[in-house]
């Protein structure tokens, strides 16, 4: 399998969301995943990607985020990167699910389309989220 490679940089606007679901699903298809995980990895990135709008850039709608997908020879990463307010890690998780309001699930939706969900504690401005699916066989 080669190690194709898409970047795109959308503004901080929730308007800009549709062209993230668009290239993640149409990334994930023309790379051979099934309907399902498709649409899996759609709804974690769209999630993700308003989780950095929502908390690192607290609703500022004139900054960037990009978002890098690599088919690698084992699974799919994607990378999120934002310049904003950094997120503590230790204090990031979904609430309980026996929990009936809405809201909340954006953890457990990345975590059910991902094997590995973890912040890049490097990146010293901003936060930089990696995200990796192993090919199912």
């Amino acid at each position: 399998m080669t190690k194709d490679t898409t970047v795109i940089t959308v503004p901080s606007h929730p308007k800009y969301l549709c062209v993230v679901r668009e290239v993640s699903a149409k990334f994930a298809k023309v790379n051979g995943l099934d309907e399902a995980a498709v649409e899996e990895i759609r709804l974690a990135i769209d999630e993700a990607c308003s989780n950095v709008i929502k908390y690192a850039y607290r609703g500022d709608t004139d900054k960037k985020i990009i978002v890098r997908f690599r088919m690698k020879r084992n699974g799919l990463e994607v990378i999120i990167e934002d310049n904003g307010i950094k997120a503590d890690p230790g204090v990031i998780r979904g609430r309980d699910m026996d929990e009936v309001r809405p809201g909340g699930l954006g953890v457990h939706l990345i975590r059910r389309a991902f094997d590995v969900f973890e912040f890049d504690e490097r990146k010293e401005k901003g936060n930089r989220i990696r995200l990796f699916r192993e090919l199912r066989r």
